[in-house]
């Protein structure tokens, strides 16, 4: 069963459904995140559980709540979790107590602004702030010296009151050479959780992921280990279940060697990327999802999760690269998608696309203006690479 706004009633997804039910107007903040519709929508449908998918209301705990008062099953993690790993301060406090290795900084509840300077002196310059409640590069400030931290301070709280109604920040020391490493983690209902390798997230533009693959290369296989015990760690640290994602943040030599790991955040949900870890391990995580929400096991064991070849993703953009890769809407006239099988068996393309429109649907103004997702998997990173 799907919901959909006004602007998506001819949209892929409800053309999928047996049934699909009007939530409002396009605006997102009209529908889409109007818990309370989607909450009626299930309940005059027969619904018995809600997917909340990627964003909008994928990581929001008073959703998940509102789901569980309704007698519905919030398929993610529960309303806790989400809460205790939502606000990245609160979150790494309790990985410190858990022993997950955190990048040295400052995350305490005292914010007045002599407080943070003596802090930022304490950790040393280049230092990052950025807001607690943020995400999407949005109230981050990189500070390369002691002159210039009370100006970033202000503009950061300024932008982390605007995006987020909330302008605590913590305070980091800049890893030089980085790479964005997550993990996979799973966990049901009976105590089990488990990693399912990683996917290596560095291709980034305005802090926002474009390319991702999986194994993460050149990553020692002692550290990849390492991160995945720290990951389950975070996960049974705040008591969760189902799937989700640990990001850490691998600090690296110069010529891109991985020294140290640091616990970045957690995405209590199913990530945007989760096809590579699905074409390396044969693991459909999505019915695993349900599987758990509906009290089942984990149908594995973590010393029986195997990983083959390799994968990587291309998010595919309506954008004007000659405006700085502006968002570009308008109507799709021409779509063509190359065809696409399961992975790795013989003779098969080892090529997914996950796509919401078709052509002749519009990209409108309203949501993001990905048109799919390429994968593409291969026994080699190179011979993924020449795939895709």
């Amino acid at each position: 069963m799907a919901v959909y706004s006004e602007a998506d009633g001819q949209a892929a997804h409800v053309a999928a459904c047996d049934e699909a039910v009007c939530i409002g107007a396009a605006e997102a903040a009209q529908s889409y995140l109007r818990g309370e519709r989607i909450v009626q929508a299930a309940r005059a449908t027969g619904a018995q559980a809600v997917h909340p998918g990627y964003g909008f209301l994928s990581e929001n705990p008073d959703f998940a709540r509102q789901c569980a008062q309704a007698g519905l099953v919030f398929i993610g993690p529960p309303p806790e979790a989400m809460q205790a790993m939502g606000l990245k301060a609160e979150s790494k406090r309790l990985m410190q107590a858990a022993g997950v290795p955190l990048v040295p900084g400052y995350h305490g509840a005292e914010q007045d602004d002599a407080r943070l300077a003596a802090e930022a002196e304490r950790i040393g310059y280049p230092l990052l702030i950025k807001a607690s409640a943020g995400g999407g590069g949005k109230g981050m400030r990189e500070v390369h010296a002691a002159a210039d931290f009370a100006a970033a301070l202000a503009s950061c709280r300024r932008e982390a009151r605007s995006s987020f109604g909330n302008d605590a920040v913590l305070l980091e020391r800049l890893v030089r050479h980085p790479r964005h490493i997550e993990i996979q983690v799973f966990a049901d209902m009976h105590g089990h959780c488990l990693w399912l390798a990683e996917r290596d997230c560095s291709m980034q533009r305005r802090h926002q992921k474009v390319v991702e693959e999986a194994p993460a290369p050149g990553l020692p296989q002692a550290m990849r280990e390492a991160m995945g015990a720290a990951a389950v760690a975070a996960a049974q640290a705040v008591g969760y279940v189902g799937a989700g994602t640990v990001e850490f943040i691998v600090e690296c030599t110069e010529s891109g060697v991985p020294q140290n790991f640091y616990f970045m955040e957690m995405n209590t949900r199913l990530q945007v990327e989760h096809p590579v870890t699905e074409a390396i391990t044969g693991i459909d995580l999505v019915a695993w999802q349900l599987r758990v929400a509906a009290g089942e096991p984990l149908p594995l064991a973590q010393d029986e999760v195997r990983t083959s070849g390799h994968a990587i993703e291309a998010r595919i953009y309506a954008e004007h690269p000659e405006a700085g890769f502006l968002p570009s809407t308008g109507v799709l006239e021409r779509l063509a998608l190359p065809l696409h099988t399961a992975f790795g068996a013989a003779g098969e393309s080892g090529i997914r696309i996950d796509s919401g429109v078709r052509e002749g649907d519009a990209i409108t103004p309203y949501y993001d203006p990905m048109i799919a997702k390429l994968i593409a998997w291969a026994p080699t990173r190179e011979q993924a690479r020449l795939r895709l």
